[in-house]
């Protein structure tokens, strides 16, 4: 089992910038690949960046491209997702997942999910 915790989330004006973490405990950490999904009021779960379990392969959703970055420390056990520019659009709960296997160009595979971040962009 690997236990996720998001942290992070908050209000931010259009424009502003937020980091959110995901903190795994359980199993060890560099085993898996992280992903970051978020979920808006009325819409589907999407996908918005992963990487990979060392580090070297990113991916990102083309809506928060250059945007959004994700990052890992290993040592700490920690996922983030700086999130820069931030949009009305980009207003969602956040998720992160574990993945021992991504799949799907990374939109799946993920087998741990976190309880998620509500983060809101007033415009």
């Amino acid at each position: 089992q690997v236990q996720l915790v998001e942290s992070g989330g908050g209000l931010v004006q259009a424009g502003g910038s937020l980091r959110l973490s995901c903190a795994a405990s359980g199993r060890t950490f560099s085993n898996y690949a992280m992903g970051w999904f978020r979920q808006a009021p009325g819409k589907e779960r999407e996908f918005v960046a992963a990487i990979s379990w060392s580090g070297s392969n990113t991916y990102y959703a083309d809506s928060v491209k250059g945007r959004f970055t994700i990052s890992r420390d290993n040592a700490k056990g920690t996922v983030y997702l700086q999130m820069n520019s931030l949009k009305a659009e980009d207003t969602a709960i956040y998720y992160c997942a574990a993945a021992r296997l991504l799949r799907d160009d990374a939109r799946r595979g993920y087998d741990y999910w976190g309880q998620g971040t509500q983060v809101t962009v007033s415009s």
